[in-house]
């Protein structure tokens, strides 16, 4: 019988490699759902998964994809509100904006 044995071994590997891809579709899809997501749940996320799951699925591609953000260079910047340090009042992008020119300066000084 070495035959049947013969033809069942390719079957079988192809059958385990359509697996494979097939987890790692879902899992990539999964993962880019969640990089859509604020970042408080997408940290929630990402506390459960293991490690390893960044060698194997595509996490930079997905991650420029889902935090691309629709602003091209030339459009207005979106409102926003944030409280000043050691207050309780907010500073208001369009209103500093009809007062004088703004320079938004993202980074971190810590």
């Amino acid at each position: 019988m070495p035959g049947p044995a013969r033809i069942r071994w390719p079957r079988v590997t192809a059958g385990v490699l359509a697996c494979l891809a097939l987890l790692w579709v879902l899992a990539t899809g999964v993962l880019y759902g969640a990089m859509r997501q604020t970042p408080a749940r997408f940290g929630a996320f990402m506390s459960h998964v293991p490690g390893v799951a960044m060698m194997v699925l595509p996490f930079k591609p997905l991650w420029m994809s889902a935090r691309a953000g629709g602003l091209r260079v030339g459009d207005s910047a979106p409102d926003f509100a944030l409280p000043l340090l050691h207050s309780d009042r907010l500073v208001r992008l369009s209103e500093e904006i009809r007062e004088k020119p703004v320079v938004l300066i993202f980074g971190s000084y810590t």
